[in-house]
């Protein structure tokens, strides 16, 4: 089973330095229907004005990843990690017992376009960890690239959870298919282009639950790039029970 999340139906914060959409309920967008899916709990898609960003703040007990689709983001925090974002890294800070950090747009001239992800981790108390890998185009082109996961398979980054995320480019004819075990959830984001999973159109920044599927087949892609994560069988309520 598909259901769709139109990319029109998400929550939106604008601040003028900032341009979010939540495909989740985050800050002061609130759906009791939309408070996320399995252990995957934000979806921000987030569009910073030149020279601007998000000041130091804290986190715990979070899986959070950054994947910049245009322009660059600056990262800092206080286990003394700085480096700068750009198209093709991918960014995981496990927050542990604790981190701050901060998140700029590291360009005075352009705007900064990425998305930020909370995953929930399976291990509280944990001592935070900064990774960070740049993924080449071609690894993702036609194909879905393990980005993330429990045990760093493939030159992955490690996730403190029972879930894995890819990454995927399709444009034309390019085409892929990935297998879920029965008793897995998917959750597929569509970053920009469109495509069809499963023979079903998704659009820019429209996203998917998936239920009760065997496998998923990516195929007429425009411009697409896919995030997809292999998650759990549980509902969100589960988490906090």
């Amino acid at each position: 089973m598909i259901e769709l999340r139109k990319a029109d139906q998400r929550g939106r914060g604008e601040h003028g330095w900032l341009s979010s959409r939540h495909t989740f309920s985050f800050a002061n967008y609130y759906d009791p229907k939309q408070i996320g899916f399995s252990d995957l709990l934000v979806i921000n898609d987030d569009r910073v004005a030149p020279g601007r960003g998000f000041g130091k703040h804290p986190h715990r007990d979070m899986e959070i990843f950054s994947y910049v689709l245009e322009g660059g983001l600056e990262h800092k925090d206080s286990m003394g990690t700085g480096s700068v974002i750009v198209p093709g890294d991918v960014q995981l800070m496990s927050a542990g017992t604790g981190v701050a950090h901060s998140e700029f747009n590291h360009s005075a001239e352009q705007p900064v376009h990425f998305l930020q992800i909370w995953i929930a981790p399976n291990v509280k108390g944990a001592q935070p960890r900064y990774q960070q890998k740049n993924i080449a185009d071609a690894e993702k082109r036609g194909k879905l690239r393990l980005i993330l996961s429990p045990d760093g398979a493939a030159e992955s980054l490690e996730l403190r959870q029972d879930a894995r995320v890819y990454a995927g480019r399709f444009d034309g004819a390019e085409s892929a298919t990935i297998a879920l075990d029965a008793n897995r959830y998917a959750y597929v984001h569509v970053a920009r282009g469109s495509v069809k999973v499963n023979g079903v159109e998704l659009g820019e920044g429209d996203g998917a639950r998936i239920r009760s599927e065997r496998e998923l087949t990516f195929t007429d892609g425009h411009d697409a790039e896919v995030l997809v994560f292999d998650l759990r069988n549980i509902e969100v309520s589960e988490l906090w029970s």
